[in-house]
């Protein structure tokens, strides 16, 4: 099945945007009242220097609108000095109009009186005014190539808003930026944080928000505590994001040098570059162009000291090394002509349980939670096995078309999806789940329509109780040979989670295939077939209990996902044995294929990739590639070729 990576359109062509959001060093959120256009200029030469082609830029709020009727005319004059410098360089921006929160604080224009940002007429009345009168005066200049409404407007607006309420807000503010006749796509800045990809309702929901604008952009600086998913986190989030059918541009991310040295961080964003372009982006927006070291006594800086050194240069203009990594990506997607390439149909689907974006009644927050925070472990598993997944959302259907369809550590789905799944196995598909009971106590145990029939078993639960893992070490010893495992292999996984989670499914076979048994003799994958597929059911929450362990992956989940993808038939015209590799695929229209290896190693690698009958590897200059070597988390892009 396709998988998304739609692109932003401006006027009649598509672009590309690799930027940076931008305050100049000389007054951050404060630069338009101490703006300098040379040192202006000098800031973006430097960026354009290094691949960049664009910016994301404010109106500060309170400068820009002193009065609710009122915009500043100095300022729009300097901001119409900072466009052309833009085009005179060859770059364009994209404005950005409540402006509000910014790194640490929120900002009010003094006229605001603590009205309701959302619910108070005259007060989304006058941020309608502000956006249509901005974008009016602006939307002819030839370096405008968007519009974005706020910056992260769930910190800055009420955080329990009621759906209904921002949903009309942004429908106004936007209806206001296309009211002026400005023809630039056109977008809401909130980070795309919402139910449906965090499980938390802020208001902001991405269905709604898809409806109603041009591109989707996430905002991710999450702290983890495994490098794999520290290094999938931006490009997770892509994922997720994608699934409406928007073009997603990682509107922010990046990392302070305070918490990263230069290496660390030059290997983040290498590592964010290239897993999100895999994951369907098609824009990349760093955090940001510059440090602020001479801004100490001005808010932010002053109280988020660490605010400061977010840049791509430190405070005199000198790049960082995140800057020379976002320049290599820049050179690798001229290499292969991005503008015209697209992600490959995959065989593997992620299906995420309506759990995570529908709030059903007398069910936990946490469940939301929980079924993210696994979907996220059994996506970086699927990518460590060559087979990357598509996202499957349930609330939009459990569409056909795919081999392979992953349901990891799965407590809930609607009662008719289990029926579906029985029906796309009966067709030719192989459908595995892993048990899970969830992490908390309350209604505690397996929401499935029809356990028994579905896998092929009798299940052995008690009431009200679990069956508690005993062990610090889950081994899976197979008894008989099933896709790349051969009978007597072992899988080994860390012992994680609650009381209620750490547990596991006891069952016997009535129908199913034991394929391999714990370290108790007890069955722990089975396989029921069923039509021209088959399904296959864990007893342990083996992405649960690797969610929630520190520093795990990548872990032997990959070799059970790389186990399934053989079994099921899963198209994967390259594949590598070492698991610290993952490998991805992009194609030109052209018919050229372009392969992603993708090393989560801390040491250097030679891995010689396995092609499909009749391809060979080469480099992008052409020169046979059948040994590769891997930097620590390097990438290498190579050809694809057919011999």
């Amino acid at each position: 099945m396709p998988r998304p990576a739609a692109r932003i359109s401006v006027g009649d062509h598509s672009v590309t945007w690799i930027g940076a959001n931008f305050w100049s060093r000389t007054g951050g959120p404060l630069m338009w009242r101490s703006y300098d256009g040379e040192v202006v200029a000098e800031e973006l030469r430097v960026l354009r220097d290094h691949g960049l082609n664009m910016t994301r830029s404010f109106f500060y709020w309170p400068d820009f609108m002193p009065a609710p009727d009122r915009v500043d005319e100095e300022l729009c004059a300097r901001f119409a000095d900072f466009l052309d410098r833009h085009h005179t360089l060859g770059m364009t921006t994209v404005p950005t109009f409540l402006v509000g929160h910014m790194s640490g604080e929120n900002w009010d224009p003094s006229w605001r009186g603590g009205r309701d940002l959302y619910s108070d007429v005259w007060m989304v009345s006058r941020q309608a005014w502000f956006a249509k009168e901005m974008a009016g005066r602006f939307k002819g200049h030839p370096a405008v190539s968007g519009w974005l409404v706020s910056n992260e407007m769930p910190i800055y607006g009420r955080r329990d808003a009621p759906r209904e309420e921002v949903a009309a807000w942004a429908q106004l503010v936007v209806d206001a930026v296309r009211a002026s006749g400005a023809p630039q796509p056109v977008s809401l800045g909130d980070g795309a944080w919402g139910l449906e990809n965090s499980g938390h309702d802020n208001g902001f929901r991405l269905r709604d928000c898809a409806a109603l604008t041009d591109w989707l952009g996430p905002h991710v600086y999450r702290m983890e505590d495994d490098p794999v998913r520290q290094h999938y986190a931006a490009a997770w989030v892509c994922e997720l994001t994608g699934s409406f059918q928007r073009p997603v541009v990682l509107e922010e991310f990046g990392l302070t040098s305070d918490f990263a040295s230069g290496p660390h961080a030059a290997r983040y964003y290498r590592q964010a570059l290239h897993n999100s372009l895999l994951a369907g982006a098609t824009g990349w927006i760093a955090w940001n162009n510059s440090d602020y070291d001479t801004l100490i006594d001005q808010p932010p800086y002053s109280h988020h000291a660490f605010e400061m050194h977010f840049g791509l240069t430190d405070s005199a203009g000198v790049p960082k090394p995140q800057l020379r990594e976002i320049r290599r990506f820049a050179e690798v997607l001229e290499r292969v002509d991005f503008a015209r390439c697209v992600r490959p149909d995959t065989g593997t689907a992620l299906v995420v349980s309506s759990y995570l974006d529908t709030i059903y009644p007398f069910t936990r927050a946490e469940d939301r939670s929980y079924v993210e925070r696994t979907g996220r472990q059994s996506w970086i598993a699927a990518r460590l096995a060559d087979a990357p997944a598509t996202v499957v959302r349930e609330s939009d259907g459990i569409s056909e078309g795919h081999r392979l369809y992953l349901l990891p550590s799965t407590k809930q789905l609607l009662s008719a999806s289990w029926y579906r799944l029985e029906e796309l196995a009966r067709g030719g598909a192989t459908v595995y789940v892993s048990y899970s009971p969830g992490a908390h106590d309350e209604q505690r145990g397996p929401w499935y329509a029809h356990l028994d029939r579905l896998f092929g078993v009798r299940h052995q639960l008690e009431y009200g109780l679990v069956n508690p893992i005993e062990d610090a070490e889950v081994t899976l010893t197979f008894t008989r040979a099933f896709g790349t495992l051969d009978e007597g292999d072992t899988l080994r996984f860390r012992t994680a989670g609650t009381d209620s989670s750490r547990v596991f499914l006891p069952v016997e076979a009535d129908g199913a295939e034991v394929l391999a048994t714990d370290a108790h003799g007890r069955p722990a994958l089975l396989l029921r077939r069923t039509g021209a597929g088959g399904v296959v059911l864990c007893t342990y929450p083996l992405e649960h209990m690797a969610s929630v362990t520190p520093r795990v992956n990548p872990e032997d989940t990959v070799l059970l996902y790389d186990a399934l993808a053989a079994h099921a038939g899963v198209r994967r015209p390259v594949t590598v044995e070492d698991r610290r590799v993952a490998v991805d695929l992009l194609e030109h229209d052209s018919g050229r294929r372009y392969v992603w290896l993708v090393s989560q190693s801390a040491e250097e690698l030679l891995v010689k990739p396995t092609v499909g009958t009749g391809l060979a590897l080469t480099t992008l200059d052409g020169a046979p590639a059948d040994a590769v070597a891997l930097e620590p988390y390097g990438v290498q892009v190579l050809c694809l070729t057919v011999v």
